[in-house]
């Protein structure tokens, strides 16, 4: 049950004592599924001895990822704006197409579409509702600790492994004998 060398900076509300300094820090290096936690003061942050910052994450592929590839920032502003205006351009032709159930709606009889229109008027302010949400999602700074802060982790995780097992075995041993021999 490892984890992966691969830490997302957050903040917290309480400030708890860094990891290598031992000040009070509300600055967060936490694993994609929270298995490990270290409480760490940004300056060590930019240390390169404790830790590396990873590239971007937000887009979904790393800054080495991009120059490994060879793509330029303006290539990739391309595809993004082309993928938006396809997008918008969905979101249009379903707008028109319930416009136009909307009026036919309205030509089969007047019960119909009150029906229709309490209905259908809930489930457009959802649907723009998660839109912004997700755009405006803040995202995580990524880190890789050194080699050697990460062997730390991993011990310690092991170590508290290894007790949680042994307190689960320790019950169904066998007791030593306590009586004399003769």
């Amino acid at each position: 049950m490892s984890f992966t060398n691969v830490y997302y900076k957050r903040a917290t509300a309480t400030p708890k004592a860094c990891f290598v300094c031992y000040k009070p820090t509300t600055t967060v290096l936490a694993t994609a599924s929270t298995i490990d936690f270290i409480y760490v003061c940004t300056t060590h942050l930019s240390d390169p001895g404790f830790a590396t910052q990873l590239g971007e994450s937000r887009d979904g592929i790393g800054a080495s990822a991009v120059k490994k590839i060879g793509l330029s920032a303006e290539e990739i502003a391309k595809v993004k704006e082309e993928w938006e205006e396809k997008q918008r351009l969905k979101k249009e032709k379903a707008e028109q197409k319930k416009d136009k159930d909307a009026v036919k709606d309205e030509g089969t009889g007047k019960d119909k579409s009150q029906t229709k229109d309490s209905a259908n008027t809930p489930s457009p302010s959802t649907p723009s509702a998660p839109t912004p949400t997700a755009a405006t999602t803040p995202s995580h700074e990524r880190y890789s600790l050194h080699r050697d802060f990460f062997a730390m982790r991993l011990a310690e995780h092991r170590k508290r492994r290894q007790t949680k097992q042994m307190q689960e075995l320790a019950p169904r041993l066998p007791g030593a004998p306590r009586n004399p021999i003769p």
